[in-house]
């Protein structure tokens, strides 16, 4: 907020304010490539989740304002909260041998540091994940347990602004034998390399409304996995995806819609498709002071501006009109 840090702010003739936003939610995440051999397993995708150290890239990287995403739908009544119980229960059940067996027995959470004891525990929790997936280190290397082979990634980025967060998180996975590279390319070999599945892993983002649909099978859906320039960046192909989806679609009214997305969610965390990264649900605001609103603003629609605010006349003539 250092950019807002001036005479008129502190003199509260302009009015820094955050509005909640909870009509639209997010998925940013460090998104592996799974067409790739190296990222099939989801013990190896879990385990860069436990090598991923949030809490002190948010502090020092972003003056602790961020929140950890632990949600498809995160900011949403969409997201899977608790165990599944009810119609949500009801939809899993019918996918229950397709889906890791947490979804019905542990509620999703990421992995939290905070202290070098954490930090250790769950690197060794890493480690012991890409063990059950057929590696180990050999000469401070990562290497696939039968054929030798070493693993390698590369973060791809379009922007050098994000070349700062992928070099924070590449320390913590050289602990681990991995060999990481961090390759920041122009907007059209971006692009071209996107269309075409060329990358390891990348930042990438879904947005989602309180009424998901059909852009849901382009997401997460596996025909469009194939789809050069879908949504479906990740590669998901599983049935149990698939079916839920289409109770998303499908669903005839509200509390369905809501069991169908949360059971969706669910099965998508808990098979660690990517590494949750960090979102704000606030809309950030600086304003001069000389605005009228309702002392009770609606839920959706991020403060309703302008719509239900009106020029309040006294206070134009405290600040002026011209600013």
């Amino acid at each position: 907020m250092g950019a807002y840090d001036f005479a008129a702010v502190t003199e509260k003739r302009v009015v820094l304010e955050e509005f909640p936003i909870n009509n639209v939610g997010i998925m940013q995440a460090f998104t592996f490539n799974i067409r790739r051999d190296k990222f099939k397993d989801p013990r190896v995708r879990q385990a860069f989740n436990y090598a991923f150290d949030f809490e002190a890239l948010n502090k020092q990287l972003f003056f602790g304002q961020y929140k950890r995403i632990a949600s498809y739908f995160e900011g949403t009544e969409l997201a899977a909260t608790g165990l599944p119980s009810g119609r949500e229960l009801e939809l899993l059940e019918t996918v229950r041998d397709k889906v890791p067996a947490e979804v019905f027995t542990k509620v999703y959470s990421n992995p939290v540091t905070g202290s070098p004891t954490a930090i250790r525990s769950n690197q060794r929790d890493a480690v012991l994940l890409f063990k059950d997936a057929g590696y180990e280190v050999r000469d401070q290397q990562l290497v696939n347990s039968k054929t030798g082979e070493p693993f390698t990634i590369e973060f791809l980025s379009n922007a050098p602004i994000f070349e700062r967060v992928f070099l924070f998180y590449k320390p913590s996975l050289e602990r681990l034998g991995i060999t990481v590279s961090v390759r920041t390319v122009d907007e059209a070999q971006y692009v071209n390399r996107l269309r075409s599945w060329d990358f390891d892993i990348m930042t990438y983002a879904w947005g989602e409304s309180l009424l998901p649909g059909n852009e849901q099978r382009g997401y997460w859906g596996s025909q469009a996995a194939d789809q050069p320039g879908s949504e479906n960046v990740i590669g998901i192909k599983n049935p149990a995806v698939d079916a839920l989806i289409e109770h998303v679609i499908y669903a005839k009214h509200e509390a369905d819609l809501v069991a169908a997305t949360k059971a969706l969610d669910r099965v998508l965390l808990w098979n660690h498709y990517v590494v949750p990264q960090w979102a704000h649900n606030k809309m950030r605001t600086a304003r001069w002071d000389r605005f009228g609103r309702p002392h009770t603003l609606p839920k959706y629609g991020m403060s309703a501006f302008p719509a239900l605010w009106w020029m309040d006349a006294d206070k134009v003539a405290k600040v002026g009109s011209r600013q």
